[in-house]
């Protein structure tokens, strides 16, 4: 009799599952967990962060500066957000850096503790310049360049890409504060058929061109 009740009393213990008179309780706050967590990665938009589309960087309006500059840059034909700031090592590399800096970055935007001026941290730092190398890498290992340049080996090594290029693809920093009321891009600046080259400069490119066919 002893060893009976002892055994229905540890197998009650060792039980995930509620008595029955917590039952529909417990099924109505997972059911309400669930709907929360689902809503959450809806209203967040959390599946867009497994694509590469660019789009998925301005979910938080802070970065709407940066989504905008690289729109109207030459590397928007190019590169994309993710081309520049992940790792492209491995697909674990890859992911798992997008994750640790997703974690961070939603952090910092729902606790509303984003710097006023946006600058990339070490680890980003070394990805985007093994990027630069990756994409330019004709550039920055020319043998011509190296024996006619002077320091250009310990130049292109001991210094990130953007201390020359420094406007490239984002211009100059901008602060918060000076471009708080941008909430999102403007429709001609998302639209990926836009003409980037003025109407005015294309004119002239095509004339120029007429002149030289002319001449020849």
């Amino acid at each position: 009799m002893n060893d009976n009740h002892n055994s229905d009393h540890k197998k009650r213990r060792f039980s995930i599952l509620p008595s029955k008179k917590w039952q529909v309780p417990a099924i109505i706050s997972f059911g309400a967990l669930l709907g929360l967590g689902f809503y959450t990665l809806h209203f967040s938009k959390a599946t867009s962060y497994l694509s590469d589309d660019p789009k998925a960087c301005i979910n938080c309006h802070v970065m709407t500066p940066e989504y905008m500059t690289w729109a109207k840059s030459s590397h928007r034909r190019v590169a994309s957000c993710n081309d520049c700031h992940v790792p492209h090592d491995n697909i674990f590399a890859k992911y798992f850096f997008k994750a640790k800096d997703g974690l961070y970055h939603s952090y910092v935007f729902t606790t509303r503790t984003e710097p006023q001026v946006i600058r990339a941290k070490e680890a980003s730092i070394n990805v985007i310049q093994e990027n630069c190398i990756r994409c330019h890498e004709n550039q920055v290992t020319d043998a011509k360049t190296a024996s006619t340049v002077q320091h250009h080996v310990e130049n292109r090594t001991s210094r990130t890409c953007w201390e020359c290029h420094e406007q490239v693809p984002h211009g100059n920093v901008k602060s918060l504060s000076s471009v708080g009321y941008l909430i999102e891009p403007t429709t001609d600046v998302t639209n990926e058929n836009e003409q980037i080259v003025p109407e005015w400069l294309q004119k002239n490119v095509q004339e120029n061109k007429s002149k030289k066919q002319e001449n020849k």
